[in-house]
């Protein structure tokens, strides 16, 4: 069932059921956003902090360990659990497997009442959930070359993503309308147990649950090519036989290294800019999901406008300009007292959060070897997978060090621009080269 035909360039030349597949495709991507805006970034995640934890600091510190540990276990299992996703065939089953795992973690958080002694179990909880929405990620992503013709596997990856960013506009927009503000609740919740916050999380697993079930019955799966063992031998093998071609690369091991420091900043600053927003200035629950929704369309307008300057001036310097403006902003936040300039620095901080992404994406086209694209695609998600955890350890770390979310924020921009350091010495290769440079 798999449509491998070169000549469709259109979704309207797909056939009806195919069209059908792709719109449900992206829908998943509509579906599973919704974790990462409400309890990953916006919602939960400040909750925790502010009334869960024992002190915002304390919280901040916590949090970070906890995504460490999320970071450590991702990094571990994506490699075989990606050969397995490429080699055995049958994703939907794995999908399904992560999806309900998900689904149950996301719900479950409605029992962290706001006192410590549910510490414990939050962090449990949000490290499986955040294992489980990473996981299935895995398997996800690689049912597109089923999905998508070749000539369309980009604006089809791409409408997925858009889908996935309107999708989690659209639940912190019903968080924030039907649960956050209402006073009294429109609900029978007691906002004294912070019930009409602890319900985003249910919210989530709905919206999760709802929306995730077109792909499961109208996506075709890709048959069983080899057994699991088999394909994770295989896939294992293929990723030790590439990497000691990287020394014959180095311009491509220099990138590899300079997006690992800087994707882990970028992560860090994502994960955590609603923490230090609530603690450092004081920001309650409706204001942080107003931010969210805000920062969101900052990033969006961002990714589209400098689309454009990747193609005049080309990826690295498109990623170095990102960096730095990420860095020179993110340290004037650290400096600033008061809503106002937080809010006058986090909005443009966003425009620049999805260009450093996009590009760094066009840059590894550029670098990788044509005929072996897909194989260094798989180091290049690498790459942004293996030290996950570096960033938010060290955020906690220098947070409990010195009793300070500023202090803990100010790791990022070693990240940043360590990684835009060692990007500055990688020589762009020109749009028309085949394989790229050796130095």
């Amino acid at each position: 069932m798999t449509l491998r035909s070169d000549d469709i360039t259109r979704l309207a030349d797909l056939p009806r059921g195919r069209r059908r597949a792709v719109i449900a495709w992206s829908l998943y991507d509509w579906a599973n956003s919704a974790f990462p805006a409400v309890i990953g970034t916006f919602v939960f995640a400040t909750y925790f902090v502010q009334a869960v934890a024992e002190s915002e600091t304390v919280g901040t510190s916590q949090w970070g360990f906890a995504m460490a540990i999320a970071g450590v276990l991702i990094a571990v299992l994506s490699p075989p659990l990606g050969a397995v996703a490429d080699g055995a065939g049958g994703r939907k089953p794995w999908l399904a497997g992560f999806t309900v795992m998900a689904l149950a973690t996301c719900g479950a958080l409605w029992w962290v009442r706001p006192d410590p002694t549910s510490v414990p179990f939050a962090l449990v909880v949000v490290v499986l959930a955040t294992l489980a929405f990473e996981l299935g990620t895995v398997f996800y992503n690689a049912m597109l070359v089923d999905v998508a013709p070749r000539p369309m596997m980009g604006r089809i990856s791409g409408w997925g993503w858009g889908a996935g960013y309107v999708g989690g506009l659209f639940c912190l927009v019903l968080c924030l309308v039907l649960l956050i503000q209402p006073d009294p609740p429109l609900f029978p919740l007691d906002r004294a147990e912070a019930e009409h916050v602890r319900a985003t999380n249910l919210l989530v697993a709905v919206w999760y649950g709802v929306f995730c079930w077109p792909l499961f019955l109208l996506v075709p799966d890709a048959p069983r090519r080899a057994p699991i063992r088999s394909a994770i031998r295989s896939g294992m093998a293929a990723m030790a036989r590439l990497l000691p071609e990287l020394r014959r690369r180095p311009a491509v091991t220099r990138f590899l290294i300079a997006r690992l420091l800087y994707t882990d900043g970028l992560n860090t600053l994502f994960n955590f800019g609603a923490i230090y927003a609530a603690g450092t200035f004081g920001m309650a629950t409706d204001e942080i999901i107003l931010l969210g929704i805000a920062m969101n369309i900052t990033a969006g307008i961002g990714a589209g406008l400098f689309a454009f300057v990747d193609d005049a001036i080309g990826p690295k310097r498109t990623v170095l300009i990102s960096l730095g403006a990420l860095a020179a902003i993110g340290g004037t936040l650290l400096l600033v007292e008061g809503k106002l300039w937080f809010w006058l620095l986090a909005l443009p901080l966003g425009v620049f959060f999805g260009p450093a992404q996009a590009a760094s994406r066009t840059l590894m086209a550029r670098l990788a070897p044509l005929e072996q694209a897909s194989e260094y695609f798989g180091l290049f998600a690498l790459s942004g997978r293996i030290t996950a955890f570096a960033g938010p350890a060290a955020l906690a770390a220098a947070t409990a060090a010195f009793d300070s979310q500023r202090a803990g924020m100010a790791t990022i921009l070693l990240f940043l621009l360590g990684g835009a350091a060692i990007l500055t010495t990688v020589r762009e290769p020109p749009v028309r080269a085949v394989a790229p440079p050796s130095v």
